[in-house]
């Protein structure tokens, strides 16, 4: 139990680091590298690629790639392929900081769909106050948001609604497709670069910008894959919000294009409530685990007294 515990956290910690990254490795692959289109090209090429060849090289093992297994996966890839195309736009005309308050209101959207299509469980009064908290930091920061463009907040709602089907959609094929995490990589980066588009690039700059790119395009695909096979859907995107937080200090260290400091704060009160999202989880999760042990526990004592009960009866017969 421990260990499988300390795995699922690894691969939290994999997932939360390479998505604080990815964000501020992609705002300046997109500020040297005028093709947004063509870098999730790239990203995907690379992820693909590198699955194929370091499992025909024996480092890894991935599912074989089939038509009937590609047309069941094939409208997950179409929306993760729209959520990152809308996620590169928002942040070609808008700074981190209105990325990173957009993707914090999805695990308010994507606890009421996990609810509503998916048929989880209802989140609790303390998480679903921690997801309002989220909303009301995000608020705050939209309000004081110097840097307000109609294109811009375009984007950033198209993401917002891409970025929640992807999460739910996804989590329903990862659960019910079965095939292995390095699997839903192939699959997923291979059918998404069949629908990229292509284009060229030259700068030696870009070139170095879309290169971390791509590869922490294919650590998060793996990070990300089996963290959504080892938590729920919310979790996983509260997980996305609250790693923001490196992120936000990242931004506000290597570029001016931050909110103002009104807005910061709202901000970090929208990663705020994603912490207490994930204690209120947590909480709740050491309850359920404690009273599975407790009931094991009592059925393993019947047990023991029925074994005896049945033992005492054979004696008194013979």
């Amino acid at each position: 139990m421990a260990k499988q515990h300390y795995a699922t956290s690894s691969l939290v910690i994999g997932y939360a680091l390479c998505s604080s990254l990815l964000a501020i490795i992609n705002k300046y692959a997109v500020t040297k590298f005028n093709y947004p289109g063509l870098l999730t090209t790239l990203q995907y090429l690379t992820s693909a690629a590198g699955v194929w060849a370091l499992g025909k090289l024996g480092f890894l093992c991935h599912d074989p790639f089939n038509l009937e297994t590609a047309k069941k996966f094939a409208p997950a890839a179409i929306v993760f392929y729209l959520a990152i195309f809308t996620n590169t736009n928002l942040l070609v005309h808008a700074n981190v900081d209105t990325f990173i308050v957009f993707r914090s209101l999805t695990p308010l959207l994507v606890a009421i769909a996990d609810t509503t299509f998916r048929k989880q469980p209802c989140p609790s009064k303390l998480t679903f106050s921690s997801l309002v908290i989220i909303l009301g930091g995000a608020v705050g920061y939209v309000i004081t948001d110097s840097a307000f463009s109609l294109t811009a907040y375009s984007w950033a709602l198209a993401y917002l609604v891409t970025i929640t089907a992807e999460m739910v959609y996804i989590k329903h094929i990862v659960t019910n497709l079965g095939l292995n995490t390095w699997g839903f990589v192939l699959y997923n980066n291979l059918l998404s670069l069949m629908i990229s588009p292509i284009f060229c690039w030259f700068q030696l700059d870009a070139f170095v910008a879309v290169a971390l790119s791509c590869l922490f395009g294919l650590l998060i695909s793996f990070f990300g894959f089996a963290a959504r096979k080892a938590i729920s859907a919310t979790a996983f995107t509260v997980t996305g919000v609250v790693n923001k937080f490196l992120t936000v200090a990242i931004n506000v260290t290597i570029w001016d294009k931050h909110a103002s400091a009104f807005g910061l704060v709202s901000l970090l009160f929208t990663l705020a409530g994603g912490v207490l999202y994930q204690q209120s989880v947590t909480a709740k999760g050491n309850i359920a685990s404690a009273q599975r042990e407790t009931a094991s526990e009592e059925l393993k004592d019947e047990s023991d007294s029925a074994e005896y009960d049945e033992e005492k009866q054979k004696l008194i017969s013979s």
